[in-house]
């Protein structure tokens, strides 16, 4: 998608060329009370079931979410506990993706990157250290998350998080549509979104619903801590059950 963007190709983008975005840090206090409301309520959590393909390496690290939006619809989970910020999100269309997300004492998240290019992320800090010790780098860059300050910041550069405080770091994290200089480029970015990427939406709750990349990685993920624990146990039959699968899968596609 980097061919069509109308944005500069750089680790940190600048805020006007997200004009109605504005609105969050006008209103950053409002957001702040109800993400604070929410993990009070123990719902800032990671995931219980093994459903949340797009961020299931976080959580080992401690980092936790509550998400509000995924690409097509608001979570009813979301509408309940924190409909301020929602009615703001309604404001703001170009939002693809919003939650808020908590990163704690001594966590760092490991190096990574979004290689499809189809948003640009955007963080307001609402409950942060305001310290230097608690940062995102993003292509060697350091960005250091304040109270009602946002950053907009290109996920596809390399970058990862590290909070070396004493103190949680709860933000607003946004996926923003990128702004493409045509209107082919930005209507297959919105399809791409909207029927690939919202399949891996996920739930806070239980009335929410389950996507179906995120209900398939469930059992394959359960499949594959079976396939570690057998190679733990022993590897020559891991590898023979392994090579059979491989053989039986190129039988069905090829004969």
């Amino acid at each position: 998608m980097y061919m069509f963007s109308s944005v500069p190709n750089k680790p940190y983008i600048d805020s006007e060329y997200f004009p109605e975005i504005q609105i969050f840090k006008d209103n950053w206090e409002t957001i702040r009370d109800e993400a604070i409301n929410a993990a009070q309520a123990g719902q800032v959590k990671k995931s219980e079931k093994l459903d949340d393909l797009a961020f299931n390496s976080f959580f080992r690290t401690g980092w936790k979410r509550f998400y509000i939006k995924w690409y097509k619809d608001y979570l009813p989970s979301a509408q309940e506990l924190c409909p301020k910020t929602v009615e703001l999100l309604k404001q703001a269309p170009s939002i693809k993706a919003a939650m808020f997300t908590l990163l704690p004492p001594g966590a760092t998240l490991v190096r990574h990157r979004d290689p499809f290019a189809g948003s640009i992320r955007y963080h307001l800090g609402l409950s942060t250290p305001n310290s230097d010790e608690c940062f995102i780098r993003v292509d060697g860059e350091d960005y250091s998350w304040r109270d009602g300050e946002d950053v907009f910041f290109d996920e596809t550069f390399i970058h990862h998080a590290e909070n070396n405080t004493d103190v949680d770091r709860l933000i607003f994290f946004c996926d923003v549509e990128r702004p493409m200089n045509n209107p082919i480029a930005r209507w297959f970015n919105q399809l791409f979104g909207r029927f690939f990427v919202s399949a891996a939406a996920t739930k806070n709750t239980d009335s929410d619903q389950v996507g179906i990349l995120n209900r398939a990685f469930h059992y394959v993920y359960q499949v594959r801590l079976v396939g570690k624990r057998l190679k733990k146990y022993n590897k020559n039959l891991y590898y023979t059950i392994k090579y059979i699968l491989f053989a039986i899968i190129i039988y069905l596609i090829f004969f």
